[in-house]
């Protein structure tokens, strides 16, 4: 009797998650490890055997040495420690900033290229005005007079962001809806936000996603500018912008600024390359 029993076509198919990670380049696959680290660090570093990042644990401005890996800062504080728990801060702001934004802007966005007319017209003039101000200027007007803090940093940020992802929906929505398979639904009786919601809108998420994930890179780096500046997250919290800045005030020593601004080139770099690999695994088009 032959083992083919022991060689069962399905049991050599690679799952889902193996087939879609092996398609990932490897610039690709490095960032979402990295992305996969900052995740976890913000769940758990608090569990870290790590001194507490408001803790004055060794002599002021100590270089990095075997006790303290990336120093201590002005207050003696654990500059390792602090960045690692910087993370906490910055990531889900990051997160909530795009999430806040895609949603925001891909449903006026989806409105606006749908049904046209004055609701486009007033959607689009908005957006225009919006993005007619360069990114930081605006976000640095609207978090000033919101007052400094995290949370209306993010509001400032999304102010910014949501325009982008209107603009880029209502670029699909406008394709999409001119296709044989929503004339047929239209033709059929089925009514225009189902029309909207089942027909049109699966099938225009795939450069937003794409858009979304390499500007999660660009709003962590906003919102540590923010910080930098005073806007943001405001001492002794340990946030990567306001962290920075305590090093620009000592410049020669550099380990305060270190950390942090590893951290945040690691984000930057992690989110444009795993937006790069899905663009190149969805977008056919941009594979010659």
């Amino acid at each position: 009797m032959t083992d083919g029993a022991d060689i069962h076509p399905t049991a050599r198919k690679p799952g889902a998650w193996r087939a879609g990670w092996a398609r990932l380049p490897l610039t690709g696959q490095l960032g979402v490890m990295i992305l996969l680290f900052w995740a976890v660090t913000v769940v758990t570093v608090q569990f870290w055997p790590l001194a507490e990042p408001l803790d004055m644990v060794g002599r002021r401005l100590q270089p990095p040495s075997g006790d303290h890996w990336l120093g201590t800062d002005a207050l003696g504080r654990d500059v390792l420690s602090r960045t690692l728990h910087g993370a906490v801060y910055t990531i889900p702001i990051a997160f909530a900033v795009v999430l806040s934004a895609v949603t925001i802007g891909s449903t006026f966005g989806a409105l606006a290229g749908f049904f046209g007319g004055w609701v486009d017209a007033v959607i689009m003039r908005a957006a225009d005005v919006t993005l007619s101000f360069p990114p930081i200027l605006l976000a640095m007007t609207v978090a000033a007079t919101l007052g400094p803090g995290l949370q209306n940093a993010a509001i400032a940020m999304v102010i910014v962001w949501w325009p982008i992802y209107a603009r880029l929906m209502r670029a699909q929505v406008l394709e999409v809806r001119t296709r044989e398979h929503v004339e047929a639904a239209v033709a059929g009786g089925a009514g225009r936000m189902r029309v909207l919601t089942v027909h049109v809108l699966p099938l225009c998420w795939t450069p937003t996603l794409i858009n979304a994930t390499m500007d999660f890179g660009q709003v962590a780096l906003l919102a540590a500018s923010l910080s930098f500046i005073g806007l943001g997250a405001a001492p002794p919290t340990p946030e990567w912008g306001s962290m920075i800045s305590e090093g620009a005030a000592k410049f020669y020593s550099w380990w305060i600024a270190f950390g942090p601004g590893m951290a945040i080139l690691s984000i930057v770099l992690a989110a444009s390359f795993v937006g790069d690999a899905l663009r190149d695994i969805f977008d056919k088009r941009s594979v010659e």
